[in-house]
């Protein structure tokens, strides 16, 4: 793929850029609050919300979903697991594999919370219209498929 390299193009590539960081942050600033108001920080929820959408999980899989280090998903699993909000369970067929479902409390914590994070998200971006938003995944989905060769 041909790319364009002129001088005005690098200087809107660092405008695109500037403006994705600060609308990035803006969003994730009220997400953040919306979760910390209910005793859990961003990664503690993303792990509830993948468990709540997708069931159980092996944990290296949480961490491959959510973006972070397997290391840290252990702490983050054994920080809800102290609030009875997960479980671990080992796969019957492979000792090497651990699962991570909710508990019922679990399952009750984030389907009240869920909602209202919603609400949340929806409320930060109502300023786009419903086009404006497809266009904008669109374009955020091409520029995350992106790949140095």
């Amino acid at each position: 793929m041909e790319r364009n390299c002129d001088i005005e193009d690098i200087k809107m590539s660092l405008k695109v850029f500037i403006a994705l960081s600060r609308a990035h942050r803006s969003v994730m600033d009220v997400s953040h609050k919306s979760i910390q108001a209910y005793g859990l920080n961003p990664t503690e929820f993303a792990v509830l919300e993948l468990l709540y959408h997708k069931g159980t999980q092996p944990l290296q899989q949480i961490g491959e979903k959510i973006l972070i280090a397997s290391g840290s998903i252990t702490y983050v699993v054994d920080k809800l697991e102290k609030k009875k909000l997960v479980q671990r369970k080992n796969c019957p067929n492979d000792r090497r594999v651990i699962y991570a479902y909710l508990t019922e409390l679990g399952t009750q914590v984030i389907s009240d919370i869920f909602p209202n994070h919603e609400r949340v998200i929806h409320d930060s971006l109502h300023m786009l219209t419903g086009q404006e938003k497809d266009d904008l995944l669109q374009l955020l989905k091409k520029v995350g498929k992106y790949e140095r060769k």
